[in-house]
């Protein structure tokens, strides 16, 4: 059982995991070379937990450990009680969730071991491609997890989905969607062919069909691939599939973010 230990000092190195969170480009580098990421409010810690990544430490003010007591009580790792002013000095923002957690992260599998893992029959899984805002990229996995989606592969230039920004808009639904990256992009993407997926890019091409004739199909096992924010999916992503999507608009809209598409998408192909 942790016992809280307060802390007033904001440069006490034993804060230092939550030192400067709104750095972006310092985080994203910082973040996976040491192996964690933070974890932010109480649900979305609780969520963390659950799905088996260790806790290294926790932030909390004082009107939290009550509500955190339980946690406090499993933890093996220290808890650190601090006071709002102070969380803001350490973090660089105004810690309004009151509780902070940094986690470990675990090694990500290779994408045979996820499909595989996936086990028999129809499968869907989300394939990205540059999706660089992390707002987007919570928010789609958070409708993965709604929507039933099995796994979401992400290309090398994506946003981490564990940073705070991503794990907060997620709702923590970063954590019960198995995800992995493609090292080899786009040529990986022949690996969920071999696992039996047709590919099906989201796009404006002309000869696009309309979603809701994919989705009549009904293929077994589907991939669909959705590209970054401004310029959707490159020319090799749209090589490598086997089919082109459109979402049909009205009101001269031509498209939609990236979040919100994947969420149609994934609505419209639910089993």
């Amino acid at each position: 059982m942790a016992e809280p230990v307060p802390v007033t000092d904001p440069a006490d190195p034993r804060l230092t995991d939550y030192t400067s969170l709104t750095d972006v480009e310092l985080r994203r580098r910082r973040e996976p070379a040491e192996g964690l990421f933070i974890a932010e409010g109480e649900k979305v810690i609780r969520r963390a937990l659950a799905a088996g990544y260790p806790m290294r430490s926790m932030l909390l003010s004082a009107k939290w450990l009550g509500p955190m007591r339980d946690v406090i009580a499993a933890a093996t790792a220290p808890v650190y009680e601090v006071t709002p002013q102070l969380a803001e000095q350490v973090t660089g923002y105004h810690v309004h969730r009151g509780a902070l957690a940094s986690m470990a992260r675990t090694p990500l599998r290779t994408v045979d071991e996820l499909l595989a893992g996936l086990g028999p029959g129809p499968r869907r899984v989300a394939v990205f491609e540059d999706t660089v805002d992390h707002a987007n990229l919570g928010a789609a996995f958070r409708s993965a997890a709604a929507l039933g989606v099995d796994a979401v592969l992400l290309s090398p230039r994506c946003a981490d989905p564990f940073y705070r920004r991503a794990v907060k808009v997620s709702m923590g639904a970063v954590f019960s969607v198995p995800w992995t990256r493609l090292d080899n992009w786009p040529y990986d993407l022949e690996l969920l062919r071999a696992h039996g997926f047709t590919l099906a890019a989201l796009c404006l091409a002309d000869d696009a069909v309309p979603l809701d004739d994919l989705a009549a199909r009904r293929p077994a096992r589907l991939a669909l691939l959705l590209g970054t924010e401004g310029d959707g999916l490159t020319p090799a992503a749209l090589r490598a599939a086997d089919t082109r999507v459109t979402i049909p608009m009205a009101a001269g809209v031509d498209s939609l973010n990236v979040a919100a598409a994947s969420a149609v998408a994934f609505y419209a192909t639910r089993p």
